[in-house]
């Protein structure tokens, strides 16, 4: 069942995945799209190609915790569909604990409650895989334990468990979704910057690459447009409903690996590389098992090519130049 037809919102939807999102769906002929974002890290410029496609989007700077405004926003705009995208984010954790731990759960209880209230045919919560923290076994499946590190990763662990309580104690109409570490264009640059925007600024800069710990550590990359097609399809999915799903490549890949491959991408092979001091509460191993998402959607999930990854470094490169 596609969002054609329906009344939709998306939270964080000026974001890195949320904006993404925004035009995967857009695709689909939904009948109305409105945006929330209180534009911490969101940004209008990343709702440029939505606004040109869709000139009729709504877009609200709320903050997506009050209940109260949310509701009035979902009764309003005749909401169906809830894509919940809005977070606080982990280097914020490390500076704000509380606020980001407050925000963070705050949000998933405030869809739950409206979900709860009959407002919303369907939720669809975008948690992360920081959840899991280091993974005890590879590859990590749903069941994997939560060993959250972070106040970041201990709040969207929180906020899993509340709406897997709202599922099993209310009934509600909920998928959780577990993104594992997305790249591509229009990933915050500037100060909570992810690790491409960083390779790229350093390397136009002409400054040496520094690399926390040994640079074996791993994580699960996929490309944010990937992403955002498989949140469409996990929504348009009945056997979805109500599940807990990796959203991943389920193909290993050590920051060393990463960053070889951009230099060689960016011709600059041999630009230097520093190893500095382990950054505090980093995961060490990180991989998707992706096999319940693939036997639900029937098909493998996307890899994280170097035509992908080629898009994003040509982004970053004419927005840093």
């Amino acid at each position: 069942m596609s969002v054609r037809s329906k009344s939709i919102l998306i939270t964080g939807g000026a974001g890195f995945i949320g904006s993404h999102l925004v035009d995967r769906l857009i695709r689909d002929e939904p009948r109305r799209i409105t945006v929330v974002d209180n534009f911490f890290l969101g940004s209008m410029d990343n709702l440029a190609e939505a606004k040109a496609a869709r000139p009729d989007i709504d877009i609200i700077r709320l903050d997506a915790a009050d209940l109260a405004a949310m509701q009035d926003v979902v009764t309003t705009h005749e909401i169906d569909t809830v894509f919940d995208l809005a977070v606080i984010p982990l280097p914020t954790s490390l500076t704000y604990p509380a606020w980001t731990v407050q925000t963070n759960v705050g949000i998933a209880t405030t869809f739950c409650e409206i979900a709860r209230r009959g407002l919303v045919e369907r939720l669809i919560h975008v948690s992360s895989s920081e959840a899991y923290g280091s993974a005890r076994y590879i590859p990590m499946d749903e069941g994997h334990p939560h060993d959250a590190i972070t106040p970041y990763a201990a709040s969207k662990s929180a906020a899993d468990h509340i709406i897997e309580s709202y599922v099993q104690t209310f009934g509600i109409d909920a998928t959780v979704i577990r993104p594992f570490n997305n790249i591509g264009p229009r990933q915050n640059p500037g100060s909570y910057a992810g690790i491409v925007p960083i390779i790229v600024r350093r390397v136009l800069d002409g400054v040496p690459l520094e690399v926390f710990g040994d640079g074996e550590q791993t994580r699960d990359f996929i490309f944010v447009k990937d992403t955002a097609d498989l949140i469409a399809q996990v929504h348009d999915s009945d056997e979805c409903r109500g599940k807990v799903l990796n959203l991943a490549t389920g193909v290993e890949t050590s920051v060393n690996e990463l960053i070889s491959r951009i230099l060689g991408l960016m011709g600059r092979p041999e630009h230097p590389v520093i190893h500095t001091e382990e950054r505090p509460g980093d995961v060490r191993r990180h991989l998707a098992d992706v096999s319940k998402l693939e036997s639900l959607l029937g098909h493998q999930s996307p890899r994280l090519t170097d035509d992908a990854l080629g898009q994003t470094v040509e982004w970053y490169t004419s927005v840093l130049s």
